[in-house]
């Protein structure tokens, strides 16, 4: 692992693969003592390059896994991308929960600052929530927080972090008992009950399918009471609508100011893992140090969250393997089988999924995304797997079922109660997620530059100046933990997560 030559010009991730990775950009004819032959092509960094012949047909390895087929003969120092290299047919060995081991638990007590809320949940952030049940009384909700800004409304409550409005293109037109419809549930359910708002106003039409009587259902939301509801259709209109929306939202801020940030454990915090414009780096730095970060807060007791489904197509068996029960090793592959059909009668494939950008970066199959978006999950056994948006409810290492479309995907994360989100990304990425802070991680060291005012950590040097992964873990966590507590993030500071709030539509628009 980790064997690298001629001033780390490549690396080689594991003695079974038949590549090495560039770890800057090569000429053609270069010699690369790795390769044993000058360069046949040009090779962007993070691109893969054979080190001996590869044969039509024959397996292409990438940390010690199978990444794709060879779609023709490849001569050694020769480039191995879209133009030789393809998926193929491929088989796993589950082995549930084969290589499930318990990791050791760290007895040092580690906290943070976090807003303690009546359910016994930690926040990190102290919002309150306009929320909607459907896009027809978005623009309202949004009315509402411009009125309450405008009139000073949040001026006596220091302890607010402030109103975020949260509309989206959904919540009609659809049935009333499909999946899709149970997904928005849990969606608007989540994010009613999340532990980053102090409280929650929520605002309907009055006639769409997502009726405010069935979310509510006269059941109490959230213990502290900070919740009040209406629709405009009951209001009499727009501007009733908006004057009753500040009476109600001036009494849920001052429900929401009287909670200050107190000590908690960090077992109190969860962090939901993402990944998004990945590239050739992504597997081998960032992914793999928010790995080491994930195991790190697992053994202090938190919660860490890997969801994309259709992105760790290929590296199920890695999971699967960790499982802590064959039943929740099935219960991932019942989600991927699903997936299978979902993307076949919807005319896709799962192959689909690794963007143009993806590919420039040097990521060539879905296998070999998956396979780097994986060691995002470390080492720790799996302990559950969960629809998407639905509540996480144990401790450790789990998944839930996403797409691996970045601002849905981490929407679903938040509902299931992620309080922090960590996002990689090779190619860049410029997004947040109200209520819930995003640490941005670049994977090599030439996009954290370039992007310097949206990146939080770099890890880049990783490769270009050594850094252990354990120890760029170890400052990832220690940076998750400062976040919590209310250091803002690079996206915070640009005032990001007023759009990306994106539910996940399944089924018929009707």
């Amino acid at each position: 692992m980790d064997k690298r030559s001629h001033a780390a010009e490549v690396i080689r991730l594991s003695n079974r693969d038949n590549v090495v990775i560039a770890l800057r950009d090569l000429d053609a004819g270069s010699d690369i003592e790795e390769v044993g032959v000058p360069l046949v092509n040009s090779v962007p960094r993070g691109h893969k390059i054979a080190v001996r012949q590869i044969s039509k047909g024959e397996s292409v390895y990438r940390y010690g896994q199978i990444i794709g087929e060879a779609k023709a003969d490849i001569a050694p120092g020769e480039h191995v991308h879209v133009q030789n290299l393809g998926m193929g047919a491929h088989q796993q060995d589950y082995r549930y929960g084969a290589d499930c081991v318990a990791l050791p638990k760290i007895a040092e007590t580690r906290s943070f600052q976090g807003y303690h809320r009546a359910d016994g949940k930690v926040g990190t952030r102290n919002y309150v929530g306009i929320l909607t049940t459907v896009n027809c009384s978005g623009s309202v909700a949004r009315f509402i927080a411009e009125a309450a800004e405008k009139a000073g409304l949040f001026d006596g409550f220091p302890n607010v972090d402030g109103v975020v409005p949260i509309v989206h293109s959904t919540g009609c037109g659809m049935s009333g008992s499909n999946e899709g419809y149970q997904a928005l549930f849990r969606t608007l359910s989540g994010y009613a009950q999340h532990p980053n708002f102090g409280g929650i106003l929520l605002v309907g039409l009055g006639c769409e399918v997502m009726q405010i009587a069935d979310l509510v259902g006269g059941r109490q939301i959230r213990a502290d009471g900070a919740m009040r509801y209406m629709t405009i259709q009951n209001e009499g209109g727009t501007r009733r609508t908006i004057e009753r929306g500040l009476r109600e939202l001036e009494g849920i801020l001052e429900l929401a100011n009287q909670t200050t940030r107190a000590p908690a454990p960090i077992s109190e915090i969860t962090v939901g893992m993402q990944c998004g414009g990945s590239d050739g780096y992504s597997g081998i730095t960032a992914n793999p140090a928010l790995g080491h970060a994930s195991d790190l807060l697992v053994r202090h007791g938190g919660t860490t969250i890997l969801s994309e489904t259709s992105e760790i197509y290929g590296a199920e068996h890695l999971l699967t393997s960790r499982a802590e029960s064959r039943e929740i090793g099935e219960k991932l592959i019942d989600q991927i089988k699903w997936w299978e059909d979902y993307t076949a009668r919807n005319k896709g494939e799962m192959d689909n999924n690794p963007s143009p950008g993806n590919k420039r970066g040097g990521l060539t199959t879905i296998l070999e995304k998956s396979l780097g978006a994986t060691a995002k999950g470390g080492t720790a056994p799996l302990a559950g797997v969960y629809q998407f948006a639905e509540l996480i409810d144990r401790k450790g290492f789990v998944f839930m079922d996403s797409p691996g479309f970045d601002p849905c995907s981490v929407t679903g994360q938040v509902a299931s109660g992620a309080n922090i989100i960590v996002f990689t990304t090779g190619r860049g990425s410029v997004s947040g997620y109200k209520p819930t802070p995003c640490i941005k991680v670049a994977t090599n060291s030439e996009t954290y530059a370039r992007l310097s005012e949206d990146m939080d950590l770099n890890c880049g040097d990783i490769v270009t100046d050594g850094v252990s992964i354990s120890d760029k873990g170890e400052e990832l966590l220690d940076l998750i933990i400062r976040v919590a507590s209310g250091e803002e993030t690079k996206s915070e500071e640009l005032g990001f997560g007023g759009a990306e709030f994106v539910p996940w539509q399944i089924g018929a628009v009707m």
